[in-house]
């Protein structure tokens, strides 16, 4: 298993690290499978390359940006990180020279998230393991899943 954020142990249940995984996989095979519905042809040979290493690289570069002007934990999960995270992803996953590659980064950073128990969003996942950082910005998916998980772990204790 790999590190969990610094100081941290897992953030997410067995549900949030399942569901995690299914569409981690989901998102991988989609684009390599290419169905008809998806608009794929199948992956072309630069796709690969940018899901795996520009996207995750972009990221990377914008936290440590951030990174040279302030070192505290970053915390846009409101509704304008949530809106800007959401617009970032339709225009990505509308665009037919993006769907693939965006659909590879987020497999693989959920895939990511599930092995650490990483709690924040997919698109934080790479940066804030190699930066063992714990960034956070407005989840789409599983926000809502980890909040009623714990929730429900917590009532379940009590009892």
């Amino acid at each position: 298993m790999l590190d969990t954020p610094v100081g941290q142990r897992r953030a997410i249940g067995t549900i949030g690290t399942i569901g995690r995984v299914i569409l981690g996989f989901f998102l991988i095979l989609v684009p390599v499978w290419g169905p008809a519905w998806w608009g794929g042809e199948g992956l072309h040979w630069h796709e690969p390359a940018i899901g795996l290493i520009l996207f995750p690289a972009v990221v990377l570069l914008f936290q440590w940006i951030r990174l040279q002007v302030t070192t505290e934990r970053l915390d846009a999960t409101g509704a304008l990180g949530f809106c800007i995270n959401l617009a970032v992803a339709i225009v990505l996953f509308s665009n037919p020279h993006t769907r693939d590659a965006f659909s590879l980064f987020l497999g693989v950073s959920l895939l990511l998230a599930a092995a650490r128990g990483y709690a924040g969003c997919e698109v934080t996942a790479i940066s804030n393991w190699l930066l063992r950082r714990d960034d956070q910005v407005g989840c789409i998916v599983f926000s809502p899943i980890d909040r009623a998980e714990k929730a429900l772990t917590r009532k379940g204790a009590s009892v």
